[in-house]
């Protein structure tokens, strides 16, 4: 019999749907307290996930489902900021 490798799922904190891991962008609380994007999923510190849409990173702000996840509060540049970048990659990973 042939070894199927197992996808990860994640769920989306915005549309709380369980997608492939790799589908989703993840947001980091890194050690030191800042919060950021991690398009590779490698960057150390607690993760949270989310669909490259910005309708799921607004309705993620509007429940404060990241801060929940992250254990933290999210300045509003810094959702700002993420919305710009999810913006610049017009959907796409």
């Amino acid at each position: 019999m042939p070894k199927v490798k197992k996808i990860p799922q994640r769920q989306c904190v915005g549309c709380r749907e369980m997608k492939d891991k790799k589908s989703l962008l993840r947001v980091v609380k890194s050690p030191e307290g800042t919060v950021s994007l991690d398009f590779g999923g490698k960057k150390p510190g607690r993760g949270a996930y989310v669909c490259h849409d910005v309708g799921c990173l607004k309705k993620a702000r509007k429940s404060r489902a990241l801060e929940r996840a992250l254990e933290t509060a999210i300045p509003p540049e810094v959702y700002d900021a993420m919305e710009a970048e999810l913006g610049g990659t017009n959907g796409q990973p």
